[in-house]
């Protein structure tokens, strides 16, 4: 993979990053690498900036700075072009951003050199129909999370995998989650961890009636579909944490792999157990 061109894109509010953002840019200029920068970064610069669609278009990698919440942001603004995204944290650790500031220049030398693996991530195609006429059409990384938005107040979630009826979840809401959305909100909510290079959907319940109701792994070629019983109260579909839409009493979200998955970086300084291992303080007593 060679490196011509890098996009760099900074979480909003970041402003203490400049210096950070300052030193990144003047490293990649002075190895002869075309740095571009977000609409974020450009105040701080001085200079001209794009937004991460147009970045994604021209650029051969792009650098998000901040957290895990920004590479969504990020991958989510590229759309279907497949650029590699290199996540350095600004704070602690992140599941999707592996790498820390410290660590920035010597995974980014990796890179160049072509000794760092590009893991490609699944993502799920989301769509939202209301009595056959669709809604909306996302992308999402880690997960498509259904919630009820009243207090104290359940909602019915019939799904279904390939036509076919899974079950009737009487819940506060339910979580369809790819491997890379394992460690988010699914894991929180007692799903079990997978390793991004699976292939799989896990369907996780958020506060089941039953006991019964356990997270359920499927094959990734499976179409996921939930109709939803609102019982009167207001229900949203939420992507990555980022967008949403409030769903109706029958409206159905259909889930399935997506062909445009999202190329990430992986840390070429630790392995995927490490930062496990980091982050979930395994071991610990």
């Amino acid at each position: 993979m060679e490196i011509r061109s890098v996009g760099v894109c900074l979480k909003p509010g970041e402003a203490q990053a400049a210096k950070t953002l300052r030193e990144l840019v003047r490293w990649l200029e002075d190895r002869g690498i075309d740095a571009r920068v977000d609409e974020v970064c450009a105040p701080l610069l001085d200079r001209s900036g794009s937004d991460v669609a147009s970045l994604a278009a021209e650029v051969d990698l792009i650098v998000s700075l901040g957290g895990d919440g920004t590479l969504l942001s990020v991958a989510r603004g590229a759309g279907s072009r497949r650029v590699p995204i290199l996540g350095v944290n600004l704070g602690t650790l992140g599941f999707l951003t592996e790498i820390n500031v410290e660590e920035m220049f010597p995974a980014l030398e990796a890179v160049l050199a072509g000794e760092a693996e590009v893991v490609s991530r699944m993502r799920l195609e989301v769509v939202v129909t209301r009595e056959g006429r669709e809604l909306g059409r996302f992308l999402a990384l880690n997960d498509a999370v259904i919630t009820k938005t009243a207090i104290s107040r359940m909602i019915d979630l019939e799904t279904f995998a390939d036509g076919q009826e899974v079950t009737t979840y009487h819940a506060d809401g339910l979580i369809v989650s790819t491997p890379t959305g394992s460690t988010a909100y699914s894991l929180s909510a007692g799903g079990p961890l997978l390793l991004p290079g699976l292939e799989a959907i896990v369907l996780t319940p958020i506060c089941p009636h039953s006991l019964n109701h356990r997270p359920l792994v499927l094959p990734v070629g499976v179409e996921i579909e939930v109709v939803a019983r609102t019982r009167g109260g207001e229900t949203t579909v939420t992507i990555d944490g980022q967008e949403s839409m409030d769903l109706r009493e029958g409206d159905r979200v259909a889930m399935r792999r997506s062909p445009d998955p999202v190329d990430i970086i992986a840390s070429p300084l630790r392995t995927r157990f490490q930062i496990l291992q980091t982050k979930l303080r395994w071991g610990e007593r």
